[in-house]
Parts: structure tokens; C-alpha cells; sequence
């Protein structure tokens, strides 16, 4: 289950049009990313599933259905994200056609990755993420 969950989530990411490699400057609200990604991350750090499935986008939430399997897959593939021992915030960027926040995240084992955080807007004006690709840190 976990491993279809994941192929699910990068297939989706790979669903989202690209743009090529494009690392530019994007709209969006910078302010309103960060405070949906935050809240997310604290709800990570008190295994608070539903509350970290609330800031999921539409798409996202479809794939995992419940916030139990949101969590299972986070917990094991995301553990930078699960578990950061430090969050740094960088650039809003356009990355593969979304504006998307750059986080600079280090994991439990001290792995430093950098977490691209795909974010897309409601109807309603609010902000969800969309997606979350994570790069080694040493690749940049």
C-alpha cells in the first residue's frame, strides 16, 4: 500500500505541466505559502493527520483518500518532512508550471534536503499544497 501510495504522489507531480527545468520567480503569496506549510509541519509534529491532510490540495487528497493513508505515506517517505530538526524558508519560485515554495529542510538523521512545495489556490482565494518534491541538499 505505502509503495503505491508514493508511485501515486510522484505520478502525480510528473502529471503537472512542465515547463522545462524553469527556476523562476512566481506569483503567489509568499506569506499565505509559508503559514499553510508551517501549520502543516506542526501538525506533522503532533501526528495530527487530519490536520496535515486539511492543507492537501484537492488532487492530493483524492489519491490518499483518508488522512491515515496520508500520514503512513509521509511517515515513510518524507521523513525530512515528518521530522525536521531545523525548516528554513527560501524562494517562491515556478516549478513545472506551479508557484512553489523552496524549503530547506534537515531530517531526524541529519540529511539536509530541499523540499519544493507545490502550492495551488482554491476557488475560495486560500492556498493548499499540491505536492512535495524533496532534492538532496548537495545537489544544488
Amino acid at each position: 500500500m505505502q509503495a503505491v501510495a508514493r508511485w501515486l504522489f510522484i505520478l502525480a507531480l510528473s502529471l503537472t505541466p512542465a515547463l522545462a527545468p524553469a527556476l523562476t520567480h512566481a506569483e503567489g503569496d509568499p506569506a499565505a505559502f509559508r503559514t499553510v506549510i508551517q501549520s502543516q509541519l506542526e501538525a506533522f509534529q503532533r501526528d495530527d493527520g487530519s490536520a496535515a491532510f486539511a492543507h492537501a490540495s484537492p488532487t492530493i487528497k483524492g489519491m490518499f483518500g483518508t488522512p491515515e493513508n496520508f500520514m503512513r505515506m509521509v511517515m515513510s517517505g518524507y521523513p525530512q518532512v515528518y521530522r525536521p530538526r531545523s525548516v528554513d524558508f527560501g524562494a517562491v519560485i515556478d516549478y513545472r508550471g506551479q508557484p512553489t515554495q523552496l524549503v530547506y529542510l534537515t531530517g531526524p538523521d541529519g540529511d539536509a534536503v530541499i523540499a519544493y512545495y507545490q502550492m495551488q489556490q482554491q476557488p475560495d482565494g486560500t492556498w493548499q499544497i499540491n505536492g512535495v518534491f524533496l532534492e538532496p541538499a548537495s545537489n544544488v
